[in-house]
């Protein structure tokens, strides 16, 4: 039996201010907030992972004390000021509590370690009134053997979280906060970002990108995929395709072609995308990390951003794929930084002109880079390390409007799993898994073409 304890950490002397939001905490804030409750939790950021051989429970609350005083990320609120716009508050002081539980079993540990992090992820956050950011430990022996990280996704990113943990991991090390913030220039903190886009400079490169995006909008196909005429799904399914042969051959195909590994997978969604929707072309939302700004480079912040991806050609064959996706894929990057609420005032003012607009139903995001998700049990009849594809079927969610699917890249120490959300009446479980298993099959046959699946 374990037992909850909850040691907090008087965090004082640290940054404050007040200001703008950033357009990356206020487009997380207004997707979030249109969200049904039960569904808002999914855009927590977490991770979670064993600590072995164990860590003084003193030197990891030490390590994370001077963590807050690293990002300021991770103690600001937002709060909202009355006409659709956030502010965020810096608070120069304040009190995390660390979650806790006794874990008199060794053997219990992990099981443990799952529950609190489920526990603790499984609650959306109030970023008005909380920090945004969870704690959890378990604790053996005097030692913490297991922690758990959930943040708002207002406060961090995918990208984010992943140096995140770097620094954590560096300071519960010995690192000393100066020589660790040194290692890490340039990194804005949030406040210095807000400034950044008020200024001249940067409201110049938010007009470009609204600019480019909205042509590009212009140009593709109203509709993708037919949209039967029946009554809205309850639910939309998810389905995992986690194949141990990609990770391989997607850095293959990379390097033949000379393109990103993140294009390869691209290319394939756009192609499987075109053959299913019977389309020649392709148009993806595709998310970004916005790390292309050298000051952005290691920023502990959300500043990830929404691409429109247009591939007029998307069919054909693969190689050509590839490429071509690899050239149009650079373009979407660079205009991916940009003010939302704004972009999306002026996408409803053309809609409501009557111009036609493209499809933005499908969503790419290639995650690999990030900090892994917390280790859970296999949930298909594969145990994990086999090398065979498994395709599993773990979970539903609420329905969400206007999206026909959402396509994940995952990493896993021994697979790259690909997981897809979509709506049943317009892809049903059918076509989820032609759509899989087809991006898996493009992949290996340009990579080796003795290779079959």
């Amino acid at each position: 039996m374990t037992t909850r304890q909850l040691p907090e950490i008087a965090f004082s002397s640290g940054r404050s201010g007040s200001g703008p939001a950033t357009w990356g905490q206020q487009a997380i804030w207004d997707a979030v907030r249109r969200l049904a409750p039960e569904d808002a939790p999914r855009y927590n950021i977490t991770t979670a992972a064993p600590l072995d051989p164990g860590l003084p429970l003193p030197v990891l609350l030490t390590a994370l004390d001077r963590l807050l005083h690293l990002h300021d990320s991770l103690h600001t609120r937002l709060v909202p000021d009355g006409d659709g716009r956030l502010r965020q508050l810096v608070d120069p002081d304040g009190r995390l509590a660390v979650h806790t539980e006794h874990c008199p079993d060794e053997a219990q540990l992990s099981e443990a370690g799952a529950r609190l992090h489920d526990e603790l992820a499984a609650r959306a956050f109030d970023c008005a009134t909380e920090w945004p950011i969870r704690v959890g430990v378990v604790e053996h022996g005097g030692l913490a053997r297991h922690i758990s990280l959930v943040l708002a996704h207002t406060a961090v990113d995918g990208s984010g979280m992943t140096r995140l943990v770097a620094d954590l991991t560096a300071l519960c090390l010995g690192t000393a906060p100066a020589e660790l913030s040194a290692l890490r220039e340039p990194a804005q903190q949030p406040l210095e970002e807000a400034e950044f886009q008020t200024s001249e400079r940067g409201r110049r490169r938010d007009a470009g990108a609204r600019k480019q995006f909205l042509r590009k909008l212009q140009l593709g196909p109203a509709r993708l995929f037919p949209r039967p005429d029946e009554p809205a799904a309850p639910h939309f399914p998810n389905a995992v395709l986690r194949s141990p042969a990609l990770p391989e051959a997607v850095e293959l195909v990379a390097a033949t072609h000379r393109v990103s590994s993140s294009s390869v997978l691209l290319a394939a969604t756009a192609a499987m995308t075109a053959k299913l929707s019977g389309h020649s072309e392709a148009v993806l939302h595709v998310v970004v990390n916005n790390r292309f700004l050298p000051e952005l480079a290691n920023a502990v912040s959300t500043v990830a951003g929404e691409g429109l991806f247009h591939l007029p050609d998307a069919t054909g064959e693969f190689g050509g794929i590839v490429r071509r996706t690899h050239a149009a894929a650079i373009g979407t990057y660079r205009h991916a930084y940009y003010d939302k609420l704004r972009l999306d005032e002026e996408i409803a003012a053309l809609a409501a002109g009557g111009v036609p607009l493209a499809d933005r139903s499908c969503v790419f995001n290639d995650t690999r880079e990030l900090a892994p998700p917390a280790p859970t049990e296999p949930t298909g009849t594969e145990p994990a390390g086999t090398d065979r594809t498994t395709l599993t079927w773990p979970v539903e969610f609420e329905p969400r409007a206007g999206l026909t699917y959402a396509l994940d890249a995952v990493r896993t120490p021994d697979a790259l799993s690909l997981a897809l959300t979509a709506d049943p009446t317009v892809l049903p479980r059918s076509a989820m898994e032609e759509f899989l298993y087809g991006i898996e099959e493009l992949i290996l046959a340009e990579a080796d073409p003795r290779i079959t699946t």
